[in-house]
């Protein structure tokens, strides 16, 4: 069994990148890059995404971006699909343009309110039902083929609804023990992981111990840490 480190990726970036990476980090708060309270226009994957203060940038902070790029015709059409945290909605927009249904939820106000504008800046919003509410709550009884998760990578209570895109106690607990139950016959779920931070193994032992199998679907490195996309599925006896 391949243990959490080596599915998420190198641990650390040596010494050169480390210090380009604290340099990318300076230079782009320097030029204000960084800044969370800034209203954005980016274009990613064909799409038009407008960025609300107190939302994550897709683009700027990479992830989002590639996780919505790493999501193929084949995995998407005719699929039913839950995007969870979806932030800006990018990867539920990508996913709306193929699948047969599309569900993004988030705890954050502003991000339910971003996606909404989004969805409509692109002519999706008939395709995609955005709602308010944590991981699975906002999604009772209800089943898809597909789940797609950009999680907390930092353990720690978050400050408030913003900060809990990045900070959670016990997400990977609850995130873990709820997916059966909301996965179809043959579903799987893509979560996005990260070297940086502290709460991404935690995902990966908790899913483990409830008899899920994960593989790399998709892995990038960047200057200062190694990002990864991870297929879990039920196990043979589930």
């Amino acid at each position: 069994m391949r243990d959490a480190r080596e599915l998420l990726g190198p641990a650390w970036p040596g010494p050169v990148r480390w210090l380009l990476g604290k340099l990318l980090e300076l230079g782009m708060r320097l030029t204000r890059q960084w800044r969370y309270d800034d209203y954005r226009l980016e274009t990613a994957c064909g799409l038009r995404i407008l960025v609300l203060p107190g939302v994550a940038n897709p683009k700027l902070l990479r992830t989002g971006a590639f996780f919505a790029g790493s999501l193929d015709v084949a995995m998407l059409t005719g699929r039913d699909v839950l995007d969870i945290g979806t932030g800006s909605g990018i990867c539920a927009l990508v996913a709306a343009r193929r699948a047969r249904r599309v569900v993004a939820s988030d705890l954050s106000r502003a991000a339910v309110r971003c996606a909404r504008l989004n969805a409509l800046m692109n002519q999706l919003e008939a395709r995609v039902d955005i709602r308010h509410g944590d991981l699975f709550a906002p999604v009772p009884g209800e089943r898809f083929d597909l789940i797609l998760f950009n999680p907390p990578f930092l353990l720690g209570a978050p400050r408030d609804e913003r900060d809990a895109a990045w900070r959670s106690q016990d997400a990977a607990v609850r995130f873990a023990a709820g997916l059966d139950a909301h996965l179809a016959p043959g579903g799987f779920a893509l979560l996005l992981l990260s070297t940086f931070g502290d709460a991404c193994e935690s995902f990966i032992d908790e899913l483990r111990s409830r008899g899920f199998v994960l593989g790399v679907d998709a892995r990038r490195r960047y200057i200062n840490e190694t990002v990864t996309l991870l297929r879990v599925s039920r196990g043979s006896g589930a």
